[in-house]
Protein backbone atom coordinates (compact mmCIF):
# COMPACT_ATOMS: atom_id res chain seq x y z
CA UNK A 1 0.00 0.00 0.00
CA UNK A 2 2.86 2.70 0.06
CA UNK A 3 2.79 3.39 -3.18
CA UNK A 4 -0.56 3.82 -3.55
CA UNK A 5 -0.60 6.12 -0.43
CA UNK A 6 2.28 8.09 -1.19
CA UNK A 7 0.80 8.65 -4.53
CA UNK A 8 -2.77 10.13 -3.39
CA UNK A 9 -0.62 12.23 -0.96
CA UNK A 10 0.74 13.65 -3.55
CA UNK A 11 -2.59 15.14 -5.47
CA UNK A 12 -3.32 18.66 -4.99
CA UNK A 13 -6.20 20.43 -4.98
CA UNK A 14 -6.48 22.20 -8.33
CA UNK A 15 -7.53 26.08 -6.84
CA UNK A 16 -8.11 27.65 -10.22
CA UNK A 17 -6.34 30.98 -9.57
CA UNK A 18 -4.96 31.12 -12.87
CA UNK A 19 -8.50 30.60 -14.67
CA UNK A 20 -9.01 34.34 -14.60
CA UNK A 21 -5.32 35.08 -16.03
CA UNK A 22 -5.78 32.36 -18.38
CA UNK A 23 -9.17 34.02 -19.32
CA UNK A 24 -8.18 37.59 -20.15
CA UNK A 25 -5.49 36.18 -22.25
CA UNK A 26 -7.56 33.83 -24.48
CA UNK A 27 -9.62 37.34 -24.65
CA UNK A 28 -7.50 38.96 -26.30
CA UNK A 29 -6.77 36.43 -28.76
CA UNK A 30 -7.84 37.66 -32.54
CA UNK A 31 -11.11 36.53 -32.42
CA UNK A 32 -14.67 37.35 -30.68
CA UNK A 33 -14.45 36.31 -26.95
CA UNK A 34 -15.77 33.14 -26.41
CA UNK A 35 -15.95 32.46 -30.18
CA UNK A 36 -13.64 29.41 -29.86
CA UNK A 37 -15.96 27.57 -27.34
CA UNK A 38 -14.72 24.48 -25.97
CA UNK A 39 -11.28 25.14 -27.38
CA UNK A 40 -10.75 27.76 -25.05
CA UNK A 41 -12.54 25.94 -22.07
CA UNK A 42 -9.98 23.07 -22.63
CA UNK A 43 -6.80 25.25 -23.08
CA UNK A 44 -7.78 26.53 -19.30
CA UNK A 45 -8.40 23.27 -18.04
CA UNK A 46 -4.69 22.20 -19.05
CA UNK A 47 -3.25 25.16 -17.77
CA UNK A 48 -4.87 24.66 -14.10
CA UNK A 49 -4.14 21.26 -14.09
CA UNK A 50 -0.41 21.98 -14.89
CA UNK A 51 0.22 25.49 -13.66
CA UNK A 52 2.11 25.83 -16.87
CA UNK A 53 0.66 29.18 -19.07
CA UNK A 54 1.92 28.05 -22.01
CA UNK A 55 1.78 24.30 -21.48
CA UNK A 56 3.18 21.93 -24.65
CA UNK A 57 1.48 18.62 -25.01
CA UNK A 58 4.18 17.22 -27.28
CA UNK A 59 4.60 13.99 -25.10
CA UNK A 60 1.01 12.43 -25.54
CA UNK A 61 0.72 8.54 -24.54
CA UNK A 62 -2.06 6.29 -24.31
CA UNK A 63 -1.60 3.71 -21.71
CA UNK A 64 -3.81 0.20 -22.67
CA UNK A 65 -4.22 -2.16 -20.01
CA UNK A 66 -4.87 -5.51 -20.68
CA UNK A 67 -6.34 -8.49 -18.29
CA UNK A 68 -9.27 -11.43 -18.98
CA UNK A 69 -12.20 -12.06 -16.90
CA UNK A 70 -12.96 -15.33 -15.01
CA UNK A 71 -17.21 -13.76 -15.23
CA UNK A 72 -16.38 -14.71 -19.16
CA UNK A 73 -17.23 -18.81 -18.01
CA UNK A 74 -20.84 -17.11 -17.81
CA UNK A 75 -20.93 -16.09 -21.70
CA UNK A 76 -21.55 -12.61 -21.16
CA UNK A 77 -19.45 -12.07 -24.41
CA UNK A 78 -19.63 -12.01 -27.60
CA UNK A 79 -16.38 -13.20 -28.18
CA UNK A 80 -14.35 -15.70 -26.92
CA UNK A 81 -11.23 -14.99 -24.12
CA UNK A 82 -8.59 -16.10 -26.45
CA UNK A 83 -9.16 -12.58 -28.25
CA UNK A 84 -7.99 -10.83 -25.59
CA UNK A 85 -3.33 -12.35 -26.55
CA UNK A 86 -4.49 -11.86 -29.89
CA UNK A 87 -5.57 -8.09 -29.78
CA UNK A 88 -2.57 -7.17 -27.57
CA UNK A 89 -0.15 -8.44 -30.50
CA UNK A 90 -2.61 -6.57 -32.76
CA UNK A 91 -1.62 -3.57 -30.78
CA UNK A 92 2.11 -4.59 -30.45
CA UNK A 93 2.23 -5.17 -34.03
CA UNK A 94 0.32 -1.17 -34.75
CA UNK A 95 -2.64 -2.65 -36.50
CA UNK A 96 -4.94 -1.69 -33.90
CA UNK A 97 -7.74 1.00 -34.61
CA UNK A 98 -5.82 2.73 -31.46
CA UNK A 99 -2.73 2.21 -33.26
CA UNK A 100 -3.74 4.08 -36.22
CA UNK A 101 -5.54 6.89 -34.20
CA UNK A 102 -2.71 7.30 -32.08
CA UNK A 103 -0.19 7.69 -35.21
CA UNK A 104 -2.59 10.41 -36.75
CA UNK A 105 -2.84 12.42 -33.32
CA UNK A 106 1.54 11.86 -32.63
CA UNK A 107 0.88 9.68 -29.41
CA UNK A 108 2.68 6.96 -28.21
CA UNK A 109 1.24 3.64 -27.18
CA UNK A 110 2.03 1.75 -24.37
CA UNK A 111 1.19 -1.56 -24.23
CA UNK A 112 0.46 -3.47 -20.45
CA UNK A 113 -0.28 -7.01 -19.56
CA UNK A 114 -1.71 -6.70 -16.00
CA UNK A 115 -3.36 -9.99 -16.09
CA UNK A 116 -4.23 -11.81 -19.33
CA UNK A 117 -5.04 -15.47 -19.20
CA UNK A 118 -2.03 -16.70 -20.90
CA UNK A 119 1.70 -15.71 -20.63
CA UNK A 120 2.34 -13.26 -23.75
CA UNK A 121 5.69 -13.66 -26.11
CA UNK A 122 8.50 -11.45 -25.14
CA UNK A 123 8.33 -8.15 -27.29
CA UNK A 124 10.33 -4.96 -26.71
CA UNK A 125 7.10 -3.18 -26.71
CA UNK A 126 4.85 -4.91 -24.19
CA UNK A 127 5.34 -4.40 -20.57
CA UNK A 128 4.50 -6.95 -18.44
CA UNK A 129 3.14 -6.61 -14.59
CA UNK A 130 0.66 -9.66 -14.32
CA UNK A 131 -1.09 -9.95 -11.20
CA UNK A 132 -2.88 -13.11 -12.08
CA UNK A 133 -3.83 -15.55 -15.01
CA UNK A 134 -7.12 -13.42 -15.47
CA UNK A 135 -9.34 -13.06 -12.33
CA UNK A 136 -12.17 -14.97 -10.73
CA UNK A 137 -15.95 -15.66 -12.30
CA UNK A 138 -16.86 -12.53 -10.19
CA UNK A 139 -20.78 -13.97 -10.04
CA UNK A 140 -19.34 -16.98 -7.41
CA UNK A 141 -16.82 -14.70 -5.10
CA UNK A 142 -14.48 -12.05 -5.46
CA UNK A 143 -12.87 -11.01 -8.67
CA UNK A 144 -9.48 -10.94 -6.68
CA UNK A 145 -7.76 -10.37 -3.19
CA UNK A 146 -7.93 -6.85 -1.99
CA UNK A 147 -4.13 -7.57 -2.09
CA UNK A 148 -4.24 -7.84 -5.29
CA UNK A 149 -6.15 -4.98 -6.16
CA UNK A 150 -3.77 -2.88 -4.85
CA UNK A 151 -1.22 -4.43 -6.56
CA UNK A 152 -2.92 -3.82 -9.68
CA UNK A 153 -3.14 -0.01 -8.87
CA UNK A 154 0.22 0.35 -8.16
CA UNK A 155 1.86 -1.34 -11.26
CA UNK A 156 -0.07 0.95 -12.94
CA UNK A 157 1.21 3.62 -10.78
CA UNK A 158 4.66 2.00 -11.69
CA UNK A 159 4.35 2.21 -15.50
CA UNK A 160 2.89 5.39 -15.29
CA UNK A 161 5.82 6.68 -13.39
CA UNK A 162 8.24 4.83 -15.89
CA UNK A 163 6.66 6.23 -19.02
CA UNK A 164 6.93 10.19 -17.32
CA UNK A 165 10.85 9.90 -16.81
CA UNK A 166 10.26 9.81 -20.71
CA UNK A 167 8.29 12.63 -21.28
CA UNK A 168 4.07 12.46 -20.39
CA UNK A 169 2.62 15.80 -20.77
CA UNK A 170 -0.82 14.22 -22.04
CA UNK A 171 -2.17 11.19 -20.46
CA UNK A 172 -5.14 8.98 -21.84
CA UNK A 173 -6.23 5.94 -20.61
CA UNK A 174 -7.27 2.52 -22.87
CA UNK A 175 -7.76 -1.10 -22.29
CA UNK A 176 -8.22 -4.63 -23.34
CA UNK A 177 -9.93 -7.63 -21.73
CA UNK A 178 -12.63 -9.72 -23.37
CA UNK A 179 -15.77 -9.17 -20.15
CA UNK A 180 -14.62 -6.34 -18.95
CA UNK A 181 -17.78 -4.25 -20.04
CA UNK A 182 -19.54 -6.63 -17.30
CA UNK A 183 -17.44 -5.55 -14.91
CA UNK A 184 -17.07 -2.11 -15.86
CA UNK A 185 -21.15 -2.29 -15.28
CA UNK A 186 -20.76 -4.11 -11.73
CA UNK A 187 -18.42 -1.42 -10.93
CA UNK A 188 -20.67 1.45 -11.90
CA UNK A 189 -23.77 -0.09 -10.33
CA UNK A 190 -21.99 -0.34 -7.39
CA UNK A 191 -20.75 2.54 -6.77
CA UNK A 192 -23.76 4.99 -8.20
CA UNK A 193 -26.06 2.81 -6.54
CA UNK A 194 -28.15 2.33 -9.66
CA UNK A 195 -30.08 -0.53 -11.25
CA UNK A 196 -27.82 -2.84 -13.25
CA UNK A 197 -29.78 -3.02 -16.11
CA UNK A 198 -30.00 0.98 -16.13
CA UNK A 199 -25.98 0.65 -16.55
CA UNK A 200 -25.16 -2.57 -18.87
CA UNK A 201 -25.06 -2.42 -22.51
CA UNK A 202 -24.22 -5.21 -25.23
CA UNK A 203 -20.86 -4.45 -24.42
CA UNK A 204 -19.16 -6.24 -27.86
CA UNK A 205 -22.76 -6.99 -29.62
CA UNK A 206 -24.41 -9.39 -27.67
CA UNK A 207 -28.15 -9.97 -28.58
CA UNK A 208 -31.15 -9.36 -26.10
CA UNK A 209 -31.12 -12.67 -24.30
CA UNK A 210 -27.38 -12.41 -23.48
CA UNK A 211 -27.90 -9.25 -22.79
CA UNK A 212 -30.65 -10.76 -20.24
CA UNK A 213 -27.96 -12.96 -19.01
CA UNK A 214 -25.18 -10.59 -18.11
CA UNK A 215 -27.53 -8.30 -16.50
CA UNK A 216 -28.66 -11.39 -13.84
CA UNK A 217 -24.79 -12.29 -13.38
CA UNK A 218 -23.93 -8.72 -12.85
CA UNK A 219 -26.40 -8.57 -10.56
CA UNK A 220 -25.54 -12.21 -8.68
CA UNK A 221 -21.92 -10.96 -8.30
CA UNK A 222 -22.98 -7.74 -6.56
CA UNK A 223 -25.36 -10.07 -4.44
CA UNK A 224 -22.31 -12.41 -3.73
CA UNK A 225 -20.13 -10.06 -2.55
CA UNK A 226 -21.75 -6.84 -1.57
CA UNK A 227 -19.24 -4.26 -2.64
CA UNK A 228 -18.92 -1.28 -0.14
CA UNK A 229 -19.62 1.97 -2.43
CA UNK A 230 -17.33 3.88 -0.58
CA UNK A 231 -14.32 1.91 -0.51
CA UNK A 232 -13.25 2.03 -4.40
CA UNK A 233 -10.33 -0.82 -3.55
CA UNK A 234 -12.71 -2.80 -2.12
CA UNK A 235 -15.43 -2.47 -5.48
CA UNK A 236 -12.07 -3.28 -7.89
CA UNK A 237 -11.56 -6.20 -5.85
CA UNK A 238 -14.82 -7.62 -5.53
CA UNK A 239 -16.30 -6.91 -9.32
CA UNK A 240 -13.51 -5.21 -11.28
CA UNK A 241 -10.54 -6.06 -13.13
CA UNK A 242 -6.68 -5.91 -13.53
CA UNK A 243 -6.40 -3.75 -16.33
CA UNK A 244 -8.83 -1.65 -14.30
CA UNK A 245 -6.97 -1.60 -11.40
CA UNK A 246 -4.08 -0.65 -13.91
CA UNK A 247 -5.61 1.78 -15.17
CA UNK A 248 -6.56 3.28 -11.66
CA UNK A 249 -2.89 3.67 -11.32
CA UNK A 250 -2.46 5.72 -14.25
CA UNK A 251 -4.73 7.83 -13.51
CA UNK A 252 -3.91 8.69 -9.58
CA UNK A 253 -0.35 9.01 -10.67
CA UNK A 254 -0.66 11.04 -13.85
CA UNK A 255 -2.91 13.35 -11.49
CA UNK A 256 0.02 12.90 -8.53
CA UNK A 257 2.41 14.81 -11.43
CA UNK A 258 -0.35 17.17 -12.38
CA UNK A 259 -0.95 15.53 -16.44
CA UNK A 260 -4.37 15.99 -17.70
CA UNK A 261 -6.10 12.49 -18.35
CA UNK A 262 -8.30 11.60 -21.13
CA UNK A 263 -10.21 9.06 -20.39
CA UNK A 264 -11.89 7.20 -23.09
CA UNK A 265 -14.85 4.70 -23.08
CA UNK A 266 -16.96 3.02 -20.48
CA UNK A 267 -13.68 0.56 -19.34
CA UNK A 268 -12.02 3.58 -18.22
CA UNK A 269 -14.17 5.93 -17.51
CA UNK A 270 -15.43 3.01 -14.49
CA UNK A 271 -11.75 3.06 -13.44
CA UNK A 272 -11.78 6.52 -13.33
CA UNK A 273 -15.02 6.01 -11.13
CA UNK A 274 -12.80 3.88 -9.00
CA UNK A 275 -9.93 6.65 -8.39
CA UNK A 276 -12.08 9.58 -7.68
CA UNK A 277 -14.18 7.50 -4.87
CA UNK A 278 -9.95 6.74 -3.42
CA UNK A 279 -8.81 10.11 -4.19
CA UNK A 280 -12.07 12.63 -4.39
CA UNK A 281 -9.45 15.65 -5.87
CA UNK A 282 -8.88 12.96 -8.97
CA UNK A 283 -11.84 14.19 -10.48
CA UNK A 284 -10.40 17.94 -11.80
CA UNK A 285 -7.48 16.37 -13.82
CA UNK A 286 -9.72 14.16 -15.71
CA UNK A 287 -11.14 15.09 -19.60
CA UNK A 288 -13.91 13.07 -20.57
CA UNK A 289 -12.90 12.39 -24.06
CA UNK A 290 -16.38 10.96 -25.66
CA UNK A 291 -20.03 9.62 -25.09
CA UNK A 292 -19.82 6.34 -26.28
CA UNK A 293 -22.91 4.21 -27.27
CA UNK A 294 -22.61 2.12 -24.04
CA UNK A 295 -25.38 3.29 -21.44
CA UNK A 296 -23.42 3.25 -18.98
CA UNK A 297 -20.96 5.61 -20.28
CA UNK A 298 -23.01 8.45 -20.46
CA UNK A 299 -23.98 7.54 -16.98
CA UNK A 300 -20.84 7.51 -15.37
CA UNK A 301 -20.40 11.45 -17.02
CA UNK A 302 -23.37 12.62 -15.51
CA UNK A 303 -22.41 11.41 -12.03
CA UNK A 304 -18.77 12.89 -12.18
CA UNK A 305 -20.41 16.10 -13.94
CA UNK A 306 -17.85 15.58 -17.00
CA UNK A 307 -18.91 16.68 -20.29
CA UNK A 308 -17.46 14.61 -22.92
CA UNK A 309 -15.40 16.61 -25.48
CA UNK A 310 -16.57 14.02 -28.58
CA UNK A 311 -19.79 12.20 -29.58
CA UNK A 312 -19.15 9.59 -32.06
CA UNK A 313 -21.18 6.89 -31.37
CA UNK A 314 -17.90 5.05 -30.71
CA UNK A 315 -17.96 1.45 -28.76
CA UNK A 316 -14.67 0.40 -29.70
CA UNK A 317 -12.71 1.09 -26.19
CA UNK A 318 -8.61 0.25 -26.76
CA UNK A 319 -8.05 4.56 -26.23
CA UNK A 320 -9.50 5.27 -29.72
CA UNK A 321 -11.58 8.09 -28.75
CA UNK A 322 -9.21 9.56 -25.85
CA UNK A 323 -6.72 9.48 -28.99
CA UNK A 324 -8.95 11.52 -31.28
CA UNK A 325 -10.25 13.74 -28.03
CA UNK A 326 -6.06 14.32 -26.95
CA UNK A 327 -6.14 15.92 -30.91
CA UNK A 328 -8.71 18.43 -30.19
CA UNK A 329 -7.22 19.24 -26.25
CA UNK A 330 -3.92 20.39 -27.87
CA UNK A 331 -5.82 21.88 -30.47
CA UNK A 332 -7.48 24.43 -27.86
CA UNK A 333 -3.32 24.79 -26.14
CA UNK A 334 -2.18 25.85 -29.09
CA UNK A 335 -5.40 28.34 -29.80
CA UNK A 336 -4.00 29.63 -26.36
CA UNK A 337 -0.10 29.73 -26.76
CA UNK A 338 0.27 30.33 -30.91
CA UNK A 339 -2.59 32.02 -31.88
CA UNK A 340 -1.70 36.72 -32.30
CA UNK A 341 -3.35 39.07 -30.18
CA UNK A 342 -4.91 41.82 -31.06
CA UNK A 343 -1.69 44.01 -30.19
CA UNK A 344 0.93 41.83 -31.78
CA UNK A 345 -1.29 41.46 -35.15
CA UNK A 346 -2.50 44.76 -35.52
CA UNK A 347 -5.65 44.29 -35.55
CA UNK A 348 -8.34 46.25 -33.59
CA UNK A 349 -9.86 44.80 -30.75
CA UNK A 350 -13.28 46.88 -31.31
CA UNK A 351 -14.96 48.94 -33.20
CA UNK A 352 -15.04 52.68 -32.04
CA UNK A 353 -17.29 55.37 -33.31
Amino acid sequence: MQILNNTVSRIERIDFSLAEETQQRLDRLTKPQGSLGRLEELAKQVVEITRVHSPDLTHKVVFVMAGDHGVTAEGVSAFPKEVTPQMVYNFLKGGAGINVLARHVGARVVVADLGVAVDLASHSGLIVRKVNYGTGNMSKGPAMTRQDAVRSIENGIEIFEAEYKKGVNLAATGEMGIGNTTAASAIVAAITGLAVEAVTGKGTGIDIAAWQKKVAVIGQALLVNKPDPKDGIDVLAKVGGFEIGGLVGVILAAAARRVPVVVDGFISSAAALVAVVIEPKVKDYLIASHASVEIGHKIVWEYLSLRPVLDLNLRLGEGTGAALAMGIVEAGVKILTRMSTFETAGVASQVTQ
